[in-house]
């Protein structure tokens, strides 16, 4: 199969309307194409393309930096001469000089087909800003690797933030190129808009949504394989509480532990709580010493989410249910624990974490109250899954 980027330089036809524009790529370390060359070095040497800019979102257009709100600066290219700017630096949004350094912006981004990853909120501000100036966006589409499955609340009005773009599920089930269009409609931008559609994707085919002959690149520095692609709809959470989301390890967001945890007790007590929540992956007890971030140089007791191997079921693996209940669980097993962390997350002031995570305080309040059950959450996010599922039909390319 091909992606985006790869169609782009293999194909001149593709290329031909952008004859004697100047071109800005949006882009991180996992925009490589299929021989792995960065992007924006394989479109330098690319006939027909002028490229008067770059830009790079959060973790930076060559990945430097390894935690959430550490921000990059702008800087010129050494090799190439042009300026690189920063979304994720001094500003969000791009400003008036960036927009005027190009006029058409190629965006490249590898997504986990998460709400709460930034790229897709990028993705919706390039695109406001190209409507306000008159710019031309084509996303040059990648697969989304967790796949079609639709998961979560829907963010509520009010609760928007640089991780909760726009109303949608934790698990959205769309690629960039897709969610753009519903950027647009939903938005009811007037914009110039393009996509380079993958050729070959299968989003049910073998993977699932990560085709089976491409190599993974870390899109982010702490998204390291295909297991926390689809993990990371409920793993990401844990950036919300006091728990360890594994950074500081080998293994970031496939896991979470505490010192002062027993990992056997509480999957025991989700397994009593909501068994059929557990389908589709394997839960297993490990131990872990993270080098940096929460609980650094302590022995954690933990649990692992298994979303591969011979026990993986792809229809049936729930990750936000599935975190949601472990939380739950050490919400029952350790009454008075301190679970929720609390700071400015993502810049977002007098919210609880947790709370801008999830796009509102609905999954806090189920998870707090000692006497609501599996079947209360599933009453209010089983419809939003469908409605969002009924929504984004009209969107979808593959």
């Amino acid at each position: 199969m091909k992606f985006g980027i790869d169609r782009l330089l293999a194909e001149p036809e593709l290329r031909a309307p952008l004859a004697g524009k100047r071109i800005a790529l949006l882009a991180h370390p996992a925009s490589v194409t299929e021989n792995l060359t960065h992007s924006l070095d394989a479109l330098a040497q690319c006939d027909g393309i002028e490229l008067s800019s770059a830009f790079g979102p959060q973790h930076g257009l060559r990945g430097d930096k390894q935690d959430n709100m550490i921000e990059s600066p702008d800087y010129d290219d050494p090799v190439l001469g042009i300026p690189i700017f920063s979304l994720y630096g001094e500003v969000r949004r791009p400003t008036k000089q960036m927009m005027d350094s190009f006029d058409v912006i190629l965006i490249d981004l590898q997504d986990l087909g998460c709400r709460i990853y930034t790229f897709i909120t990028t993705l919706r501000y390039i695109l406001e800003a190209a409507a306000e100036h008159g710019k031309a966006v084509w996303v040059l589409d990648r697969p989304n690797p967790a796949g079609r499955p639709i998961e979560g609340m829907m963010l509520e009005q009010g609760w928007e933030s640089f991780v909760g773009a726009a109303p949608m599920p934790m698990r959205h089930g769309l690629t960039m190129g897709e969610m753009g269009g519903w950027f647009v409609s939903y938005f009811n931008l007037d914009v110039e808009y393009n996509v380079v559609e993958m050729q070959g994707w299968q989003p049910e085919g073998p993977g699932f949504g990560w085709p089976t002959d491409r190599i993974w690149i870390n899109p982010s520095p702490n998204a390291p394989n295909l297991s926390m692609a689809r993990a990371y709809a409920g793993t990401v959470m844990l950036e919300g509480t006091t728990l360890s989301e594994g950074r500081g390890t080998t293994r970031p967001l496939e896991l979470f532990g505490a010192p002062d945890i027993d990992a056997k007790a509480v999957i025991a007590e989700m397994h009593r709580k909501a068994p059929q929540w557990l389908k589709g992956c394997t839960l297993r007890e490990c131990w872990f010493e993270p080098t940096f971030h929460k609980h650094v140089g302590m022995l954690c007791n933990g649990v692992q989410f298994h979303a591969e191997g011979p026990t993986y079921d792809h229809a049936a693996f729930r990750p936000w249910r599935l975190q949601a209940l472990a939380l739950k669980a050490i919400n029952k097993l350790y009454f008075g624990y301190e679970l929720w962390r609390d700071f400015a997350y993502e810049y977002e002031e007098g919210k609880l974490a947790f709370d801008v995570i999830n796009g509102g305080p609905g999954l806090r309040e189920w998870i707090e109250n000692p006497s609501t059950i599996a079947n209360d959450l599933e009453a209010i996010t089983a419809p939003d899954e469908r409605m969002w599922g009924q929504m984004l039909k009209d969107f979808l390319i593959y």
